[in-house]
């Protein structure tokens, strides 16, 4: 059996982890601060005698010293030791607030895996994100890990700090993977993983695009989008299929080296048609206004993930239209 540390593990993707990880017969210890989730997500969990829970702030080094002396006790009781680092502050709405961002996504990052580091881990996946691409989000067949970035700086707008701080954590995921122990042995084994648009079927944030189309249309069907809307597109992802990749990557050893991987769909749609899909899926017909506009937003974001899909055996398997009905059955309970 191996042992799962998992931060951020009430969100979507952490809190899918840990149904997958207990199913398949591993042992988790998660922990989150509830920034932008709660614990309706593990409820089902509370009691299962490999899932352990704290509330825990990733920052917060007093907890997590507490959380390494816990981890080194029983350390030995298991195969593997895996850190998942899917804390963060996120939404788009916090992007601009830079401290806060670089806090807990850089320093608190980097402090989780030095932990895992010194507490001898195997393997550490680090959560990153598309967002990273910044303006340069889209050319024809999808954007590779390896294209040059062309990034919005401040003089644009704050946005820009979240995919920054992110971007800088996988340097030091590359920088740990690359060094090597005495024996000759990676000093640890990990990736980055640039996530597109995750969305899940229990994940209600109210300013999540596809959470705020469903709660506009139920109270009077009048949805209120960005002026950037006239002509964003974007590919939505899943959590089960962004929970899908990074267990494919863990049982991917080769592809541990440290690099970059992006996790995304190929159905590409605009803001637009998703408020028409989910609106016929309701069975409403959409009044939209727009207001607002959203500085250094590309228009369109669409990832190649022929990387992880040439390492892995991964692929994605939930279409949006699925997505949207299992997001209106858990929404109508």
């Amino acid at each position: 059996m191996n042992l799962f540390i998992i931060s951020g593990a009430s969100g979507m993707t952490g809190s899918e982890l840990c149904n997958r990880i207990i199913e398949g017969g591993g042992h988790v210890i998660g922990f989150d601060n509830f920034f932008a989730s709660d614990y309706s997500s593990l409820e089902h969990l509370t009691g299962h005698p490999e899932f352990e829970f704290y509330e825990m702030d990733l920052t917060n080094r007093e907890q997590m010293n507490w959380l390494s002396r816990e981890i080194r006790v029983k350390r030995n009781a298991f195969q593997k030791l895996i850190y998942i680092n899917c804390a963060a502050v996120v939404h788009t709405e916090h992007f601009y607030h830079v401290n806060s961002t670089f806090q807990t996504n850089v320093v608190g990052m980097k402090n989780f895996l030095d932990d895992a580091i010194l507490m001898g881990a195997d393997i550490f996946i680090n959560c990153s994100t598309s967002e990273v691409y910044s303006m340069q989000s889209y050319k024809e067949g999808g954007v590779r890990e390896d294209d040059y970035l062309s990034m919005a700086t401040a003089e644009h707008s704050q946005r820009t700090s979240y995919a920054a701080g992110k971007l800088l954590t996988e340097f030091f995921m590359k920088d740990a993977a690359s060094q090597k122990k005495s024996n000759g042995e990676p000093l640890i084994l990990g990736c980055s993983i640039r996530f597109a648009n995750v969305y899940a079927d229990k994940e209600k944030y109210p300013k999540h695009i596809i959470p705020h189309i469903i709660n506009s249309l139920r109270k009077d069907g009048k949805v209120v989008l960005l002026e950037n809307a006239k002509q964003t597109r974007r590919t939505f992802l899943h959590n089960i299929d962004s929970c899908n990749g990074v267990l494919e990557l863990i049982n991917s050893p080769e592809a541990l080296d440290g690099s970059v991987y992006n996790i995304a769909t190929e159905e590409e749609v605009s803001i637009l048609e998703l408020v028409k899909k989910i609106a016929d899926a309701m069975g409403v017909i959409p009044k939209i206004e727009f207001s607002g506009v959203r500085a250094s937003d590309p228009p369109r974001r669409y990832l190649s993930t022929e990387k992880i899909r040439s390492r892995t055996h991964w692929k994605p398997t939930v279409t949006l239209e699925e997505g949207i009905q299992r997001c209106l059955r858990v929404f109508d309970k």
